[in-house]
């Protein structure tokens, strides 16, 4: 495969960080963006003594200016993004009755919104290159619901609904876009639940644990090779089972 330039946003999350490592084993020059500097660039030492060279570009990808933005800066740095993961994400947790607008505006600006902002961003120059591979990191909980959690899984849901239109859209143009549906994954915010709760969740899972980034991450190189031309509109569902549907 020939080196491409890839933009993973929210890359120094559990699983952004596994998505950013994957990409970089593959070859290609990776960006992530960061909102809070100091944290960025100790991630980005952290990636280096680890033998990882990952660009950095400030932007709030929940902001379309910011966004846009940041995406210019990207390029600047290494040259024309041709992978995109928009993987950004956070969760504002409360049943429904008692959800406000803020925890329903944040979750869907940052999870949803931002699929927009980013890929906006890079669609035109993929569109005119004829090549391009864009994943969207959706969530089990996009297919199945979860409670006191209205907002994350209609902006979950919302994210294969612009997959399958932008990919009717790109399809003749060289350009593939599709989705991951993690499960539950053992990044730092899981394990942070109450052991029982934990205990709960797994037992819902047919393969008996928790899924790790690594196997997410894997999930989405599947997409981003030559080989992959012809899959688009796909959503790869990465749960342990928990969640099947056809």
């Amino acid at each position: 495969m020939s080196q491409r330039i890839a933009l993973v946003t929210g890359g120094t999350g559990g699983i952004g960080t596994a998505i950013v490592k994957r990409l970089s084993k593959m070859g290609h020059k990776v960006a992530t963006n960061y909102r809070d500097e100091a944290r960025g660039r100790a991630w980005q030492e952290k990636m280096k003594a680890e033998g990882y060279e990952v660009t950095l570009a400030a932007g709030d990808v929940s902001c379309p200016d910011q966004g846009a933005a940041m995406v210019r800066d990207v390029e600047k740095q290494l040259g024309p993004v041709d992978i995109l993961i928009n993987n950004a994400g956070i969760t504002r947790d409360a049943t429904f009755h008692r959800m406000t607008p803020q925890q329903w505006d944040e979750v869907i600006c940052t999870n949803l919104n931002s699929c927009f902002n980013v890929t906006r961003a890079v669609i035109e120059g993929m569109r005119e290159r004829k090549w391009g591979r864009i994943v969207q990191i959706s969530s089990i909980n996009g297919q199945k619901g979860q409670y006191g959690q209205a907002n994350y899984a209609a902006a979950k849901a919302g994210m294969h609904g612009f997959t399958i239109s932008l990919a009717q859209e790109n399809a003749r143009m060289g350009i593939t876009v599709n989705t991951v549906s993690p499960g539950y994954i053992g990044t730092e915010m899981v394990m942070a639940v109450p052991e029982e709760i934990r205990e709960k969740i797994i037992a819902q899972i047919p393969t008996g644990r928790l899924g790790t980034p690594d196997e997410i991450a894997y999930a989405v190189s599947f997409f981003v090779p030559e080989e992959a031309g012809w899959i688009t509109g796909a959503n790869l569902s990465a749960n342990g089972g928990q969640y099947m549907g056809w």
